[in-house]
């Protein structure tokens, strides 16, 4: 019979697979790894200010990311310094304030070590419940919204003029992001937490055809690495988020080996007919 808490992780590692997959897609079509970046280096001063103000740690990264993705929304309308140059400005000096607030704050005793690299194992039912609220809203969110994050993805300005609200919808999508990062800093921690959303659906983008299928591939490679993981953590004595994204890279760099050398050999087979084809008589 499967542990408890081996169950619980299990469930949790599905539920953030689920989650990072749609949104995963996003974040590689419009190249916001740097977006998200900002967000879980900012993490730490969000789970010091939850202490200090005695609110529940998961509750209070929520709304900071929350907080701290409309700030960056509404900075990337300014053109003064560019978009990457302001987040990671922004990103550094709030994990900073982080680190010295911990050292100022001596009753405060906070594991840094289980929010640097996470702790899927200790998952608890609220952790559950929390994770349950973010997938239903997810699917929510994407199921009515889905066409237009897609076109304002693929041309903005022409999804404004087909009268697509443009920003409104890039807020949407900017805090969905920010609450799957801030529920999977649990999981895999500040450090790693980003690549469940990058590598699973880099993964899946040479073999699929559609918007929709490199989604559900995304959530698909996500699944798989977060239950070998944690498969592997229980059973070998592994760091569990570390192994959850190793799992996920190895998985990367199989499917582009494979897709690399599929077009070798599609390429290899038509060099043949497309250099003598045209010059025989």
């Amino acid at each position: 019979m499967i542990e408890s808490f081996l169950f619980r992780a299990l469930l949790a590692g599905a539920g953030i697979a689920l989650v990072a997959g749609p949104l995963g897609a996003f974040v590689v079509w419009r190249r916001l790894a740097i977006f998200g970046e900002a967000l879980a280096h900012s993490a730490l001063l969000g789970v010091v200010l939850a202490f200090l103000l005695e609110v529940d740690p998961t509750l209070g990264l929520v709304l900071f990311a929350a907080l701290l993705a409309t700030a960056l929304w509404a900075l990337e309308e300014q053109r003064i310094l560019p978009t990457d140059t302001v987040l990671s400005t922004l990103a550094h000096g709030a994990l900073a304030a982080g680190l010295v607030l911990v050292s100022f704050v001596d009753w405060l005793r906070i594991d840094l070590l289980a929010y640097l690299f996470g702790d899927i194992l200790a998952v608890s039912e609220r952790d559950l419940l929390v994770l349950a609220v973010l997938l239903l809203l997810v699917a929510l969110a994407l199921g009515r919204h889905w066409r237009g994050l897609v076109s304002l993805t693929v041309d903005p300005d022409l999804a404004r003029v087909e009268g697509v609200p443009v920003r409104a919808l890039r807020l949407l999508l900017d805090l969905l992001i920010a609450a799957a990062i801030a529920v999977g800093m649990k999981l895999v921690g500040i450090v790693l937490v980003v690549s469940l959303l990058v590598v699973p659906a880099a993964t899946a983008r040479p073999w699929a055809c559609t918007p929709h299928g490199m989604a559900g591939l995304a959530a698909l490679v996500g699944l798989a690495a977060t239950v070998s993981g944690v498969l592997a953590s229980a059973f070998v004595d592994l760091p569990t988020g570390p192994t959850i994204v190793l799992a996920a890279v190895s998985t990367f760099l199989a499917s582009t080996t494979a897709s690399r050398v599929l077009e070798w050999r599609h390429l290899g087979r038509r060099l043949p007919r497309l250099a003598g084809g045209p010059l025989r008589r």
